[in-house]
């Protein structure tokens, strides 16, 4: 039950922080962008350009023992998202996995990738649950392969040839890696483009008819992580709505079928589809958004954003210039800065990973995902 009791205290204190009446303390969920290096050409995407044009950029990236020093100091994180660039690039992934078993102690653990280091990627991948499995084998672990769309259609959008070959290879692997590891959750994800929101049903239909433990999308947005401010990659919101709504209608189809556990998170992602709709016919934060207070995010260079979307353009501060110590900067002038910026509201998007935490704290969206599982049970 310290679990559940934890994340409950941390709820109410992210509420008062809100309000002005205490300092947020520690974040539940931290996204660690661990490198810029990736060798996929995305259309939705231009980190990938980052070292080309600045090749000395990379050395700058935190070196492991800069990175221990960070985490000794952050306390508990409930959900590590590992991601990048191409994580599986960072040479170290392994060893930074262990520094976040040891002192952030995670519950769930999550890594996408673009799967074009095949080998390599399940190699680490194999490893990293063998160190998980040592700390906590009740941690969970989910691998996401990437997935914009089927065949060479993926290729285009990702802008590698062969690519969709290698996301099925890749995938049928760690299926075959659960027997051995029992908390390997084997996911797939798109993100929803102007390039593919027409055919999402098709690509949805596709991803689990493979037997994918779980398929999430999340839609393009500029964001400054990005660097793809000047490009046309949104989809416009009728599209968007009218993609969505094939995941509605399965979802609702085979919500009573499920186990708790997955109408829970289904119950979520209702009520998150309906706030992304909201959001961007709105172009408003339609509830209120905890963003650098309930979640962080960390550059490769030690930069604590209160989320991806703002990145750069609203960095809280940098680790290096705190003495790596996280509350530090978590509770200096520029972060409190930040927040109040957020809570104006200034800005508005529909971030899956903050958005879920934004229902967990809101009140009558937290009610209205409580209903539906009630009602479907």
């Amino acid at each position: 039950m310290a679990f559940p009791k934890q994340i409950l205290h941390r709820m109410i204190r992210y509420r008062l922080s809100r309000l002005g009446w205490m300092r947020p303390g520690t974040p539940f969920n931290l996204t660690y962008s661990v490198t810029n290096l990736c060798q996929s050409r995305c259309r939705t995407c231009k980190i990938w350009e980052l070292y080309r044009k600045n090749p000395e950029k990379r050395q700058e990236e935190l070196r492991i023992e800069e990175i221990e020093k960070i985490f000794r100091t952050m306390g508990r994180i409930f959900i590590f998202n590992v991601s990048g660039g191409e994580p599986f690039l960072r040479t170290d992934i392994v060893d930074i996995v262990t520094l976040a078993c040891r002192h952030l102690r995670p519950g769930i653990i999550h890594i996408p990738t673009n799967a074009i280091a095949l080998d390599k990627v399940e190699q680490r991948v194999v490893e990293i649950l063998e160190v998980v499995n040592r700390f906590n084998p009740s941690i969970q672990v989910t691998i996401k392969p990437s997935l914009d769309h089927i065949g060479e259609k993926h290729d285009e959008i990702r802008g590698i040839p062969g690519n969709f070959e290698k996301v099925m290879d890749l995938f049928e692997r760690l299926k075959a890696l659960q027997p051995r590891f029992a908390n390997l959750h084997a996911e797939l994800g798109t993100v929803i483009s102007r390039w593919n929101v027409e055919d999402i049903a098709e690509i949805a239909r596709f991803a689990t008819g493979l037997g994918s433990d779980s398929y999430r999308n999340e839609i393009a947005e500029q964001r400054s992580e990005m660097f793809n401010l000047e490009d046309s990659i949104t989809p416009a919101a009728s599209d968007y709505e009218q993609a969505i709504g094939y995941f509605v209608g399965e979802i609702k189809n085979h919500l009573k079928s499920l186990s708790f556990f997955q109408r829970m998170t289904n119950a979520f992602r209702l009520v998150y589809y309906d706030l992304a709709i909201r959001i961007l016919k709105e172009d408003r934060q339609v509830i209120p958004c905890y963003a650098g207070v309930s979640n962080a995010h960390m550059s490769p260079y030690g930069d604590i954003w209160p989320c991806c979307t703002l990145g750069y353009d609203k960095t809280m501060g940098n680790l290096r210039d705190h003495g790596y110590d996280f509350h530090a900067l978590w509770n200096s002038p520029q972060a409190e800065k930040v927040r109040d910026y957020i809570q104006r509201p200034s800005c508005a998007c529909p971030l899956a990973n903050q958005a879920y935490s934004n229902i967990l704290l809101h009140g009558p969206s937290l009610l209205k995902t409580l209903g539906t599982m009630v009602r479907t049970k």
